[in-house]
Parts: C-alpha cells; structure tokens; sequence
C-alpha cells in the first residue's frame, strides 16, 4: 500500500527550470542514420502491403535508432520523466506516412493505447471543437490547457505545423511539486492521498484515485482539476472548503514559472513524457485561418514494459478498450 513520502526527493526528476539554463541534454538529436533507418521502415511496410496500424514492431526495423529509443525509454521511467526527438524532416512525408512511422517508433517504446472509445490510437490535437460547447476537449481548442496528466504511462505528442502564434508545450515535475508542498505546507499532504472522485468526460462512472500515491520508492500523481470537480458533481460530493483550499494550493504552485519548463515543439518534434511523474500543458493560440496551415499536433498514449508498479489505491489505467472487431 501507498505511504505518505516524508522526505525530500532528489531524484533526476526532481527538476526545476534553471536546471535546464545551461542543459539541452532532454534534446536528442535524430542523426541522418536514425532518419534512413525510419525512411527504409517505411519502404519495407510499404513492400510487405502493410499500413498503419495493421502492422508489428517486428514490421517495423529501425536499426540504430532502437538502442537510442531504449534509452529513451529507461529516462522516461528513470531519469527526468520526458525527453524530445528532434530533426524528423516531417515535410518529407504524407499524413499517412506520418502516421505510420509515428506508430512504428511509438511501438519501439510501448504499446499504443486507444484513446477514446472509438479506439483511435493516434489522436489529433487541433482548434477544431466548438470552445462555447460544455462537452469540447480543452485540445480540440485554442485555448489554455491546464497542467494535467493523460491516462497512460506515456504521452507522446509529434509536432505537425506550429501555431500562427502561441502554442507554448509546458512541463512540470511532480517530485518538484511534491517538494515545495512538503517544505511550506506539509499540513496538506494527507488530503492529497486520500481517495478523490476523478470523471473523464467519456466515462459514466467516476473512480476513485488518490492525487499523489507513493509506491515502491516511487512518487506518482494524477491531475485535472476539471475531472476531480466533474467526479464529484457527479456522485453528488461536494468537495469541502479545505479540499478546495488545497487544489487551489496545487494550481498555484504549478503555475510558477520557476517550476515549468516551457518549449515550443517545432514541426517534427517528438515530445514524450511519462504521466506519473510529469504534467503537461499548453498555453493558448492564435490559429492560422486557411485549414491546410493550422497548428496541428498528433498523440500517442503508449503502455510502457517498464513501467513502474501502482499501489493497489492508485489503480493504472492505459487508454480505453478496443472495439471488438465485427465478425
């Protein structure tokens, strides 16, 4: 079972932004080979009669950048908790192409999950929703996307096109998090283990789930301020005065800007980060007005073999169901 962390966290991912003033090293350069390697990967799934996402890692080769996306892996679950992938020539290739060699590196890191319940296993982050409609994704907007975490392991976005202006990607450390509650309001640490009704906008029944959940060495967390207050509507749980005061106290400290690590996803930017111990965000955007040109960015929820152990209080989820297939 999950224990209240008492201590400090010093680990990697216990980073702050001045920790990154002088260090890029969460930059991986993709190198000319990395980058045949993907185009023969797509040449081969093209000579088997192969397409997106009817195919294998097997399917997929990617030669010398498979040792780089193992280790990729190990700092998404070890190390700092996010990375990106730089130099993918994405003007180089078709949307499908585009999909396909996305999925292929996503099934070198995990295993891609659906992500809503028609099982769509990449998901398209663009301005397309109506934002005065109550039921639109915050993604499907040009608005501000409050810090929060997806439910996977991982979360991978690929940058398509850029924004007119705007559309800053933001990152957070939970352990940095954890530790400025720790240091300057301990007395709220006992809420944030306790069992919180969390609704995601395409489920019936709320689940309960702690914010933070300490396991096996180990500092997790599981936020959205809109799902935690839509949970308790639901189940007609009004929160009290001092569970509001501590998501209030939350909100405010991840919107300091010593804490964040803000970066502009330049078009064939693999971003990754790891759900537990990373939240991410997006500031608002000004869209470009001809369709062809507008920001555009594409998801992955990937289920990790490394992945670290949850307290049975904390219960894992990686995406939703597939749809069975129709005989």
């Amino acid at each position: 079972m999950s224990i209240i962390l008492t201590e400090k966290i010093t680990t990697p991912a216990a980073w702050v932004a001045q920790d990154f003033d002088r260090d890029d090293s969460w930059v991986h350069m993709l190198s000319a080979e990395q980058i045949a390697a993907i185009d023969a990967a797509l040449a081969g799934l093209k000579d088997k009669g192969l397409s997106f996402p009817h195919f294998t890692r097997a399917d997929f080769p990617l030669g010398p950048l498979e040792a780089e996306l193992a280790r990729c892996a190990d700092e998404l679950e070890n190390g700092r908790g996010f990375l990106v992938l730089r130099g993918l020539p994405i003007e180089n290739y078709s949307d499908a192409e585009i999909d396909t060699l996305y999925f292929g590196i996503g099934l070198h890191l995990g295993e891609p999950v659906g992500q809503n319940p028609r099982g769509d296993l990449i998901g398209k982050v663009m301005a397309v929703g109506d934002a005065k409609k109550k039921d639109t994704r915050v993604y499907e907007t040009n608005l501000y996307l409050p810090y929060h975490s997806d439910p996977s392991d991982v979360v991978g976005l690929l940058s398509v096109r850029k924004a007119r202006e705007g559309g800053l990607s933001s990152l957070i450390s939970v352990a940095s998090i954890y530790n400025v509650i720790l240091e300057e309001y301990r007395e709220f640490l006992g809420l944030y283990y306790r069992p919180w009704y969390f609704s995601h906008l395409c489920e019936d029944t709320p689940s309960l789930s702690p914010i933070f959940s300490f396991h096996e060495g180990k500092l997790s967390c599981r936020y959205l301020r809109q799902y935690l207050e839509l949970g308790h509507e639901i189940m007609n749980q009004p929160l009290s005065k001092v569970e509001i005061e501590a998501l209030d106290l939350f909100d405010a400290i991840i919107d300091t800007d010593a804490l964040r690590l803000d970066m502009m996803l330049e078009p064939g930017d693999l971003q990754f980060a790891n759900n537990y111990a990373v939240l991410h965000s997006r500031n608002a955007f000004l869209d470009h007005d001809e369709p062809e040109k507008m920001r555009k960015l594409l998801r992955l929820w990937l289920k990790m073999p490394n992945a670290r152990k949850l307290a049975p209080e904390f219960p894992g989820r990686n995406g939703f169901p597939l749809p069975e297939k129709a005989a």
